[in-house]
This record gives structure tokens, C-alpha cells and sequence, in this order.
């Protein structure tokens, strides 16, 4: 699940520490209703993702941690600049990135294989940990994006292409496990 609307609205805010906006919090409560399936909750430990995360563990008593490796594409300069200001002036900018970025990155940004080995890395991670047991991750866009490419066998430097909205859910189920574990998408973009 991508969390909600974050305070100052779109912007590009990668590990920027923005909490949910009123907004957000009632974005992610209509998207979860009362559902409550999960044997466990992993979350992203940026305020816009654990802070809904730690509600929803409190509320039906399931165990929640935070892994850093959830947490979104470090963007660089472009932290906390909105689309419009990344595009004033040079209009391109953004669909240069977004068709190639692996060689049109912001300055300073995370490098999209670190970033890969690293979402790679977590979602091994929860697979074999949680190995038969329905886990709610509540991350980013990009983390999203990765898994996503991953699961489907997606070059990485094609996840631009994947429209995540504010809490939208993806579901991924697992048959088998280990090395002969097959992930497939059953839905993504949607609501419970």
C-alpha cells in the first residue's frame, strides 16, 4: 500500500520526513476500511507511511516493524521541489527521467541499481520471514514501482511507466518458496 497524501501536496520528497496531510490520514483510512487481514504489517519508517502503519498494528493488535530498506528513491536535488519547478527551466526534464533513469538522474540522487539491490534485498527478506502469512507492506511509489518490475520481470529502468496513486493498494501473491517461489500481480492501483 503507498501511503496517503503527505502535507505540502505533489512534490518530489523521496526520504524527505513529510508526515500525512488530513487529507492522507483519510485516504488511508477509506482505503483499509475495516479490513484487517494481515498476520503482520512492514513499513517504511518515514513519517508518511509508519505513523498510518503504527495506527492500523494498535488498532487490530498485528505486530508492525520498520525497515529502512522501504524507504522511497532518494532523490537529490529534487527533494522537495514540485514538477512544476523542476520543469521551469527546462521542460524535459522530467520525461528524460522518467524514459532513462539510469542516465538522466537528479544530482545527488540514489543510483536506481542501489536503489534496486535494496528494495530486491527487503522484499527477500519479507518473502522468506513471512513465508504463508499475508503481510500488508506500507511503503512509497518508487519501492511500489520496484517490486512490481521484479515481480514481472520488467527492465528496472521501466518502472517509471507504473502510475501509483495515494494509497492505492497492490496485491503480489506467493506460490512455493525459495529459489522456486512464484510472485504474480493480482491487482494493482486499487482499494480493498
Amino acid at each position: 500500500m503507498r501511503h496517503g497524501e503527505p502535507v505540502g501536496g505533489k512534490k518530489y520528497r523521496g526520504q524527505s520526513d513529510d508526515p500525512l496531510s488530513a487529507e492522507g490520514w483519510e485516504q488511508m483510512r477509506a482505503a483499509v476500511g475495516e479490513h484487517h487481514p494481515w498476520q503482520h504489517i512492514a513499513t517504511s519508517p518515514l513519517a508518511r507511511c509508519a505513523a498510518f502503519s503504527h495506527e492500523l498494528a494498535q488498532k487490530w493488535q498485528i505486530p508492525v516493524s520498520e525497515d529502512k530498506r522501504l524507504m522511497e528513491l532518494g532523490f537529490g536535488e529534487w527533494e522537495g521541489k514540485t514538477p512544476q519547478q523542476l520543469m521551469e527551466n527546462d521542460p524535459e526534464t522530467l520525461l528524460r527521467f522518467w524514459r532513462d533513469p539510469l542516465h538522466h538522474h537528479p544530482i545527488g540522487a540514489e543510483p536506481l541499481t542501489e536503489f534496486a539491490a535494496r528494495v530486491s534485498a527487503v522484499w527477500h527478506t519479507l518473502v522468506k520471514e513471512y513465508k504463508g502469512e499475508h503481510v500488508l507492506v506500507v511503503a512509497h511509489a518508487g519501492v511500489i514501482r520496484m517490486i512490481m518490475a521484479y515481480v514481472l520481470g520488467m527492465p528496472m529502468d521501466h518502472i517509471f511507466r507504473i502510475q501509483v496513486g495515494n494509497s492505492s493498494i497492490t496485491r503480489i501473491h506467493i506460490e512455493g518458496e525459495g529459489l522456486a517461489a512464484l510472485p504474480s500481480l493480482v491487482f494493482h492501483n486499487g482499494q480493498l
